[in-house]
């Protein structure tokens, strides 16, 4: 009788677990696979020569509950995963409509915890592959750093500062539950593509 009222809790317990995740492939041409608040995705394909990450990256993000009017978050947090040299990345999106970052000032990191990290624009910060509104962490030790804090917190707050809006900063909590997962399976996946 024991055992089987102990049987009977565990699987209760087992139930109440949320399920892991697992990789499935998209119609959009790649693999991938929601971890917490995290979306990570491989596109079937290398481009070597491709003029964007999407051609030669996997990449991971998580977004703020604001979205824009595209339905998409007006604030995101992506991490790429070189798939030529391993190589990783950090970038902050900003989509929001109605405003543009004023690159002036510092974007601003907040782990708690931890004091504050100024990431100045033209220095910290940079854009590449014509875009004007996505910024990667610039200096590799800088990067390293951050993705450290990223794998042990369960949170990140990003201050963006602003033009056009209402306010001169927007303060943006972005979740970090799922970026260990996701990192795991951007390194699992960086090879898997239907040319081999």
């Amino acid at each position: 009788m024991i055992f089987r009222i102990g049987a009977l809790v565990f699987a209760a317990l087992a139930c109440s677990f949320p399920v892991a995740a697992e990789p499935f492939h998209h119609s959009f041409g790649e693999w991938r696979e929601y971890n917490r608040d995290w979306l990570a995705a491989c596109p079937d394909v290398i481009d070597e020569d491709a003029t964007d990450y999407y051609g030669f990256s996997c990449f991971a993000s998580t977004g703020s509950q604001e979205l824009n009017s595209a339905g998409l978050p007006a604030y995101k947090l992506t991490v790429m995963r070189n798939r030529l040299s391993g190589d990783l990345d950090i970038a902050v999106t900003v989509a929001a409509d109605g405003v543009q970052t004023d690159t002036s000032r510092p974007l601003v990191l907040n782990f708690s915890g931890k004091a504050p990290l100024a990431l100045a624009f033209g220095t910290d910060l940079e854009t590449r592959y014509n875009t004007s509104n996505q910024f990667y962490v610039a200096e590799p030790a800088r990067k390293a750093a951050i993705l450290d804090l990223m794998k042990q917190r369960n949170a990140l707050t990003v201050t963006v500062p602003l033009t056009g809006g209402d306010a001169p900063t927007k303060a943006v909590w972005l979740s970090m539950r799922g970026v260990l997962a996701s990192i795991d399976f951007m390194a699992a996946y960086a090879r898997k593509v239907t040319q081999y």
